[in-house]
């Protein structure tokens, strides 16, 4: 039972016997989820017990309607007044109404104070603290501050990288370095610290340099999230790009420092393998010169800081997950909970087993494209129009040409899908984020689908196809527009369409390349769409045969 209508433990059970005398209020829209209730209405979340909606988008007419329930009758006035006096009643308990207006109060107005130095170097001790140093071979770190230091990856120059979810905006996406002004990347920390040693740092992009550093510095990690949007299936990183340039810097003989953003240990045995030094940064926040404090050498040679940041959760050996916590009866953890080295500590790491754990295609993300609306790491959302290529980062995005806009939107829970509105001829491509390909040859003749869960919100019948890209004028699509049409207005529907069904449609370019696809989904239409996704993965099949939406 949805707990906003449970009124045997709100009231009742929460009230009644515990004695709870504080309010009751709702998660985003979750009202909604009780029989019998909409985002405009809910009198039975009301009269379970629930004090106070959370209602983002819909409040007015949840207002509106609330009000006429308590104008008719069917809201009484003493649970109106029971609602009403409970939120009332913290409030005094919290002083907040004998307090003058917060615009006539001691610092109001002082935005000097945001960011004021004393503040950040409190921030910045913390993300000091907070790193941990997991492998240090022969005593790579600290490093001479006269060092000439390429530093490279995502995350480099990346404030919002750093910070996480739950910043500027909900999921943390599609902020840039400009929108923290009292912030610093990693990058920019370092620059500052090595400005007058007589060092060098260079910033690229994808690796590339000029003069061949003294060492590489590669910064990579988990991409923004919050809440659901961040749940997975296993502990796998699952994103090879900068595997790919520590390969490029060991085979070159450059000594490499990985450095990892992320929310949570994560199954990074290759990524170790191939970096001399690797340290768990987890999310620094704002405060990128911390990095620099650890691993630069001072005047004298030694370190300015050494690492004192230990695990709170042990690191998987595995990305099954399996017998990760203290107490289980086999409990093996790469590194336990609690470790983290200092440069006291001369040791090194053996070469890790690169066996994740998990089966085949798991592993590295080839069969989970699009999962709660969003796109799932390495893949991208990309809307294509007259050629340019906008990648969905924002809760609302439009294409260069605007022919094409994506905005998230509500389903089973908060923002988990994805509305794509289709004005002109446009299509949108679900893409890897370094331009990859996988293989699904395998696949292709063993009965696995293409599955998709979407609904038809508007159809004008213009053409529309769905299908599979393998490069530039290569790719296998099924005409979907008249299906489309049909199942405007009609709900949600699961679509599985066998990955046969496209190499036997006359593909486009004169042949499919299973072998080598760049977009496991494409949808084009010609404009005059509005649908709405959820979930684009791969399955196996269990019977499907048909070839198409309907």
């Amino acid at each position: 039972q949805k707990m906003h209508g449970n009124k045997a433990l709100l009231t009742d059970v929460l009230v009644g016997r515990l004695g709870f005398d504080g309010f009751v209020v709702g998660d985003w829209n979750g009202h909604a989820h009780v029989p019998s209730c909409s985002e405009n209405q809910c009198l039975a979340a009301l009269n379970a017990g629930l004090d106070m909606f959370m209602a983002p988008n819909s409040w007015k007419g949840l207002y509106e309607s609330t009000l006429a329930q308590a104008r008719s009758g069917e809201l009484t006035k003493a649970r109106l007044d029971e609602a009403v006096s409970r939120v009332l009643r913290v409030k005094i308990r919290m002083g907040l109404l004998d307090q003058v207006q917060p615009s006539q109060r001691k610092h109001a107005g002082r935005y000097e104070l945001l960011g004021a130095p004393e503040h950040r170097a409190v921030a910045r001790e913390a993300a000091r603290k907070s790193m941990v140093l997991l492998k240090n071979n022969n005593a790579l770190l600290p490093l001479k501050a006269s060092s000439n230091i390429l530093i490279t990856g995502d995350g480099a120059h990346n404030i919002g990288k750093q910070c996480g979810g739950w910043t500027l905006t909900w999921q943390g996406l599609g902020n840039s370095n400009e929108h923290f002004p009292n912030g610093e990347s990693f990058y920019q920390g370092l620059q500052r610290a090595v400005a007058n040693t007589g060092g060098n740092v260079q910033w690229s992009e994808d690796g590339s340099y000029e003069r061949k550093p003294d060492v590489a510095i590669v910064v990579f990690g988990e991409d923004p999230y919050a809440e659901f949007q961040g749940d997975r299936p296993h502990l796998d990183f699952s994103d090879d790009s900068a595997l790919m340039t520590l390969t490029k810097f060991k085979q070159a003989g450059i000594p490499t420092v990985a450095v990892f953003l992320s929310g949570r240990p994560l199954w990074v045995n290759p990524e170790l393998n191939q970096s001399d030094a690797f340290i768990a940064a987890f999310l620094p926040g704002t405060e990128g010169g911390a990095l620099a404090d650890l691993i630069l050498q001072n005047a004298d040679g030694g370190s300015q800081y050494d690492f004192t940041g230990k695990l709170s959760f042990s690191w998987p050996n595995d990305a099954t997950g399996k017998e990760l916590n203290v107490g289980d009866a086999e409990y093996k953890p790469l590194f336990a909970y609690g470790y983290g080295l200092s440069y006291q500590d001369k040791r090194n790491l053996a070469t890790l087993s690169e066996h994740s754990g998990l089966n085949g295609t798991s592993s590295n993300n080839d069969s989970r494209y699009l999962i709660a609306g969003k796109a799932v790491t390495p893949w991208q959302l990309q809307l294509v129009d007259e050629g340019k290529i906008t990648v969905v980062e924002n809760a609302t995005q439009i294409s260069s040409q605007r022919a094409v806009t994506t905005r998230a939107a509500d389903r089973k829970q908060q923002e988990d899908t994805v509305i794509i509105e289709v004005h002109n001829k446009a299509f949108v491509a679900l893409s890897h984020s370094q331009g990859q390909a996988i293989n699904l040859v395998e696949h292709s003749g063993s009965g696995m689908v293409l599955e998709l869960d979407y609904q038809v919100l508007a159809s004008g019948g213009k053409a529309a196809r769905i299908g599979l890209a393998c490069g530039m004028a290569c790719g296998s699509f099924l005409d979907v527009g008249d299906a489309l049409k049909k199942q405007a207005g009609t709900g949600w529907r699961t679509a599985a369409i066998p990955l046969h069904c496209f190499s036997d449609a006359t593909p486009t370019g004169g042949t499919l390349r299973l072998n080598h696809i760049t977009s496991p989904f494409v949808l084009a239409s010609d404009g005059d769409l509005q649908i709405q996704i959820a979930r684009v993965q791969l399955k196996a099949g269990e019977g499907h045969t048909a070839c198409g939406l309907d």
